[in-house]
């Protein structure tokens, strides 16, 4: 291992070493400006199940421009001269803690926040209580999901769903009807970084996107970055989503779950030992395949089709500066017919990390990473037996390090080492098949990376967040690596051993964001960011799928490069109960992927000889209004955007729409709390329909008609829309049961959204063709039995 991490380490060590030292060039003066300061710092919880809180506000009445915000693991640091102040911390969904203090030291202050009934009178007295951080905070295109909303948001079959919920944001759109993938400002579905406690899930999708690989009941945060991504991210060109599971009650134990049309799901939680450490275990799986067995169908009578998931999470704090977390995802998918085939699919993650507060000013995270994603086909039929393998392997090493400097700063910085390890295809056959055994050489790489940004309060109005990301792979052997020209020719062939460097990469990544408060209630804001992306998905389908076909950065293939500016004007209303945003963007694509025409992509090891690059655009303006409190609550989105790809072997080289441009997108959420027992919640939602290629003419070869196709992306599909209703009852309070009956319908007014096309020659007029609409589900009720004592 120590030897495929030198030559990547030779090459950078000295562009890290000038990154370190700038970094203790900006941290220096300001340590010395904070000298005469004291420093409050401590970390900020759940009081009922002693979670930390991430994203909580800490406010000085008294220093309106003094302020800090809890991190991913709750801990928050503050610097102010000594005095006495009155400190408001408060959180959403929480009840604010109103603290005096007089500091004359360093200070550690630990708070415990209250959850708030969610019919609780919510009108506060102080007007700082209520958080406006979207309108100071220089951070842009970032929206935080709250796990009560989404779980309250109707879906299909019932199934809460973050992935379909982040659908009804402005700037994200669904790659199909019913499917988890998504899209985020124009960008393709492998252009989004997922993560799970840090580690990365490449297919995030149950039973071909129609459920996503996470248990709800198992999250804790949720938070979407479509464009000014912090310096910390990268890899991925248009989006992250960062997801956080839950850490476990460590007050008392308790089990909650519920039973559905389709599935059903369990969690346990506790204390390892009370207050210090504690465990979450969250399992799901569906019962379709017995139904199967059931069927009066002799044809899918047997058949299996069935997923299942398990999230698991332990901490234990070891004292005040030192705790311990492991957390864990495995999910997999069976689907097979018989004696016909079989496949199956899944994910694997597990994340150790270990945090530790060297002082009041620094806070410390070091993660290690593991992540596995894989297929498996089978064909049983006799004369055509074969197994087909595939599979992704990631292991990171991550070093993350907040610095509380004082006067206003906010310093991160960090390195980054990623190690994959990708098996493309390899097809295993009997003698007696018609299929011949063959594989693609496995291929090595390692993505590292250094960081730095500061998060700069310059004055009460301007605030800014502006950081440098140092990005590499290098690509290693063993294994033979060709060189193709223009027409798909090989033009050069070499075989490298193991730990031989193939080629490596190297970028810089700017990343700036600014905000500029015109008072309390309203800003407008800016941002840049560059993002390269090393793993690129190759398919012609229009999201992801089990069988995608992963390919790394090459002597071939050049890491992908995005260019992002965006700006915005931001508003709150009525004591910050109301947001509303507009934001424009427009992004430029380098080094874009795509197929040519015909090509054949699976299990092809010469798959790069397909391939032509291009370049890419994607512009538009996003609208977003939500309530965030009350007893009537959520957002309504529009979003107008274009997106297109200029590839000189496709189209003659002009410019055409990508297959996710969709001009139109809007999408409206309400949740309305009637009572302590009735909540009711509705979603519409309307999109331009896909760009497609049809068919523009056809010909007679041996009595089969072939169609031929010329323009990629010339038409579109028909626009989608549809109205989902849910309702939840709340059963009566008992001292240690409760239960509540959740209710939906899906497409409550039935309408047929195509979710694939295709031609034939009509059967009624020959010579004619016609085309065929699929539409996958029409009014689809639901209804689910939750539990927890």
């Amino acid at each position: 291992m120590l030897k495929l991490f030198y030559p990547l380490f030779n090459c950078v060590k000295f562009r890290l070493i000038l990154l370190i030292c700038l970094l203790f060039t900006l941290a220096v003066p300001y340590t010395a400006l904070a000298q005469k300061s004291f420093t409050i710092s401590g970390n900020i919880k759940d009081a009922v199940t002693g979670e930390a809180l991430i994203g909580a506000s800490v406010r000085v009445n008294e220093l309106p421009k003094a302020g800090a915000v809890s991190n991913g693991y709750g801990f928050y640091s503050l610097s102010i001269p000594h005095g006495e102040y009155s400190l408001i911390i408060s959180y959403v969904g929480y009840t604010p803690v109103a603290q005096k203090i007089t500091l004359t030291k360093d200070t550690v202050l630990n708070i415990a926040l209250q959850p708030r009934n969610s019919l609780e009178e919510v009108v506060i007295s102080s007007k700082t209580a209520r958080n406006n951080a979207n309108i100071s905070s220089p951070q842009m295109g970032v929206e935080k999901l709250d796990m009560s909303q989404i779980n309250n948001v109707p879906v299909l079959l019932g199934e809460r769903d973050i992935l379909k919920t982040i659908t009804l944001l402005p700037g994200v759109e669904a790659a199909g009807e019913g499917n988890t993938g998504f899209y985020v400002r124009g960008g393709s579905s492998d252009q989004n970084l997922i993560l799970l406690d840090e580690a990365i899930v490449y297919n995030a999708s149950h039973l071909f996107g129609f459920f996503s690989t996470f248990n709800s009941d198992a999250i804790k945060d949720v938070s979407l970055y479509k464009g000014g991504m912090p310096a910390q991210y990268g890899g991925r060109l248009s989006s992250v989503l960062d997801v956080k599971m839950d850490e476990g009650n460590n007050k008392e134990y308790s089990t909650e779950g519920g039973i559905g049309l389709i599935s059903s799901r369990i969690k346990f939680e506790g204390p390892i030992e009370k207050d210090k450490g504690s465990f979450m275990i969250s399992a799901r799986r569906t019962y379709i395949d017995a139904l199967l067995k059931a069927s009066s169908d002799s044809s899918i009578r047997g058949s299996t089709l069935y997923f299942y998931d398990l999230n698991a999470k332990a901490n234990y704090h070891f004292d005040d500066k030192n705790a311990i977390y492991l957390s864990g995802y495995f999910g997999k998918d069976v689907l097979g017919l018989l004696n016909t085939f079989g496949t199956n699919w899944g994910n694997s993650t597990a994340t150790l990390r270990f945090n530790h507060i060297f002082s009041s000013k620094l806070f410390s995270n070091t993660s290690l990473i593991y992540s596995n994603y894989n297929y498996t086909i089978q064909s049983y039929l006799t004369g055509n037996q074969f197994v087909a393998v595939s599979k992704i392997e990631d292991i990171d090493f991550k070093e993350d390090l907040q610095y509380f400097a004082g006067n206003g700063h906010t310093i991160n910085f960090g390195i980054d080492a990623l190690h994959h390890n990708l098996a493309p295809g390899s097809l295993t056959a009997p003698d007696s098949s018609s299929f011949n055994t063959r594989s693609i050489d496995r291929r090595y790489g390692l993505e590292t990376a250094a960081y730095i940004s500061d998060e700069w309060k310059v004055s009460s109005h301007l605030n800014l967040l502006y950081g440098l990301r140092l990005s590499s792979i290098a690509i290693f052997g063993p294994g033979t690596f060709n060189t193709y020209d223009a027409d798909g020719n090989t033009v050069t062939s070499k075989t490298y051993g193991s730990g031989d460097v193939v080629k490596s990469y190297l970028y810089l990544e700017p990343r700036i964001s600014a905000s500029y408060s015109l008072d309390d209630q309203q800003s407008i804001k800016a941002s840049y960011n560059r993002n390269t992306q090393n793993i690129h998905i190759l398919s012609n389908s229009n999201s992801s799928t089990p069988t995608d076909l992963y390919a790394m950065s090459s002597n071939n293939i050049k890491p992908e490069i995005a260019d992002q500016v965006s700006t915005g004007y931001f508003r709150n209303f009525s004591n910050n109960i109301f947001e509303f945003s507009a934001e424009v963007y427009y992004k430029w694509l380098q080094n874009q992927i795509d197929y040519k025409n015909g090509a054949e992509l699976l299990l092809n090891p010469d798959v790069e000889s397909q391939l032509v690059y291009g370049t890419g655009r994607a512009y538009g303006i996003e609208f977003f209004m939500k309530k965030k409190y009350g007893r009537f609550n959520g957002w309504i989105g529009y979003t107008l955007s274009r997106t297109e790809r200029k590839f000189d072997a496709i189209n003659n080289g002009d410019y055409f729409p990508a297959t996710q441009d969709r001009t139109h997108d809007i999408s409206a959420v309400g949740i309305f709390k009637l009572n302590n027992r009735w909540s009711f919640s509705g979603t519409f939602v309307y999109e331009s329909g896909n760009a497609v290629t049809y068919p523009n003419g056809k010909y007679d070869i041996g009595g089969l008609t072939t169609y031929y196709y010329s323009e990629r992306n010339g038409d579109r599909e028909p626009s989608t829309n549809r109205l989902d209703l849910g309702a939840t009852l709340e059963g009566k309070q008992h001292k240690k049961y409760h239960s509540s009956w959740t209710f939906g319908i899906y497409n409550v007014y039935n309408h047929r959204n195509p979710y694939a096309i295709t031609f034939r020659d009509s059967k009624t007029n020959p010579g004619t063709t016609e085309a065929v609409i699929t539409s996958l589900f029409g009014r689809v009720p639901s209804i689910t039995w939750n539990f927890r004592f």
